[in-house]
């Protein structure tokens, strides 16, 4: 690792644990999305990312969705909560058990408003509940369809069949993301340049209704973004 890369790890590491500390107190859902993104904006800030949102109108002030967005890099939720800035939609990200007991993420992902997704749990009802718990107090749910970092040369890997079904089960309308940039590629990019200055594009595409299942939910993402 570089110096700056050194630096930028410690800072973050900081910032990460910061925030996940202010976030232990009780917070209304609405202040809990407003430290997020603050988490998120000093964060970019600090790298130099700046984000273009393309179909903001898509996304209905103070609407509830299922969320779903594609995933190259972990600074992917922090480009998805800045893409809905000033939208009125608190959100709850699922999150993998491995975040929750994680050295650099662990003390925010358990603080920030997440649902666990144990994957090795062999009785899923307990996540499901969850879900529809918070679905009923109003809380949108957010989810990287592909269920980890796609680290493939395909702009897609393959979605994971859970996203549909919890859109069916809380009758939640899907909100699609697609993170157009590789996120990835310009965070590597921020690391090695302090100085210069990136910028990530996110499309918000056109609703998808719970009950369509004209297509397979990865199809029907797809058309909404003209993806091949």
């Amino acid at each position: 690792m570089t110096l700056n890369q050194i630096k930028q790890a410690l800072y973050a590491l900081y910032l990460t644990n910061k925030f996940g500390l202010r976030l232990r107190k009780e917070h209304t859902a609405a202040e809990m999305t407003k430290q997020r993104l603050e988490y998120a904006e000093i964060l970019l800030a600090r790298l130099k990312i700046n984000i273009e949102v393309e179909g903001a109108e898509k996304a209905i002030q103070g609407g509830q969705y299922l969320i779903v967005s594609n995933h190259r890099s972990i600074i992917d939720p922090l480009v998805v909560e800045i893409a809905l800035k000033d939208k009125g939609i608190n959100s709850l990200w699922i999150a993998k058990k491995e975040l929750y007991n994680s050295f650099f993420f662990g003390m925010f992902t358990r603080n920030a408003g997440t649902v666990l997704l144990d994957r090795e749990s062999r009785q899923m009802s307990a996540f499901f509940t969850d879900i529809k718990g918070n679905v009923s107090n109003g809380y949108s749910i957010s989810v990287f369809a592909e269920g980890t970092r796609n680290k493939s040369d395909q702009t897609l890997a393959e979605f994971k069949e859970g996203s549909q079904i919890i859109a069916m089960k809380n009758r939640l309308p899907i909100l699609p993301i697609f993170i157009k940039t590789n996120a990835n590629e310009v965070l590597q990019d921020s690391l090695k340049n302090m100085n210069k200055d990136l910028k990530i594009t996110v499309v918000i595409g056109d609703e998808i209704g719970y009950k369509d299942r004209s297509q397979t939910l990865q199809e029907l993402y797809k058309s909404r973004f003209n993806i091949a």
